[in-house]
């Protein structure tokens, strides 16, 4: 667990040398804040349900921006070859990249917490669906950044694994919404792997240990396939 903690703060402190996260977390905030406050005041409702019906949709290519440098880029530098040769092993890197990744996505929410806070003051929140939705969006942060990973190891190129991670994750988001061009018998199939209504179950305030599993399984999926792809290039 040493090794794995100390790649994580390594990688973590990393993102914020580079000026790339910070502006990625401005954009980010940006384009959150803009379509929060925007349709805030058209409806006038003391929750955060069009926030929370949004961050889909905005993880799927905010987080392969935050993930697409974690081997890609090392394996152009040449600092890859440097890694192996540490007493640590693939799965410690692995997961070493991932809980810093991930711990960076949570970094990006910490300022949307402004929120909530700005709703109490001018109406009733419901604590149930904002704690909810804020448990769900570290969960669908890990699941991208699992997948974000995955797609890291696989090319040299940040750009290459930019766009096959947000390949995976928008089509895990938006299979929800193709469900009326499926057929009848898959339907079911389909609707349970998309991401999109398990975050929503969260973003209702609904604990649902099948979300929790779903969003855990797609972790272990995607890590144990970033451990394969690492050993194979290797």
């Amino acid at each position: 667990m040493s090794q794995i903690k100390t790649i994580a703060i390594k990688e973590f402190k990393d993102y914020f040398i580079s000026p790339i996260a910070y502006i990625v977390i401005a954009l980010f905030l940006i384009v959150t804040g803009w379509f929060f406050f925007s349709t805030f005041f058209i409806y006038s409702r003391a929750d955060l349900r069009d926030f929370f019906a949004l961050l889909p949709i905005v993880f799927s290519f905010f987080i392969p921006a935050i993930t697409m440098r974690l081997f890609a880029e090392e394996r152009n530098v040449g600092s890859y070859e440097t890694l192996l040769t540490m007493p640590v092993s693939f799965f410690h890197i692995a997961l070493g990249k991932f809980f810093a990744a991930t711990a960076f996505a949570g970094a990006m929410l910490i300022p949307t917490l402004s929120y909530p806070l700005f709703i109490s003051f001018i109406g009733d929140l419901d604590l149930g669906p904002v704690a909810g939705g804020y448990l769900g969006a570290i969960f669908l942060a890990g699941a991208y950044c699992a997948m974000g990973l995955f797609a890291s190891a696989l090319t040299r190129n940040q750009i290459i694994a930019f766009i096959i991670g947000c390949a995976l994750c928008f089509t895990l988001t938006i299979l929800n919404r193709m469900l009326f061009f499926m057929p009848p018998k898959i339907v079911t199939f389909i609707e349970y792997i998309g991401a999109s209504s398990h975050f929503t179950n969260f973003s209702k305030g609904i604990l649902d240990t099948r979300d929790i599993l779903y969003f855990i399984s797609l972790i272990v999926i995607f890590l144990f396939s970033t451990h394969l792809v690492m050993q194979e290039k290797n």
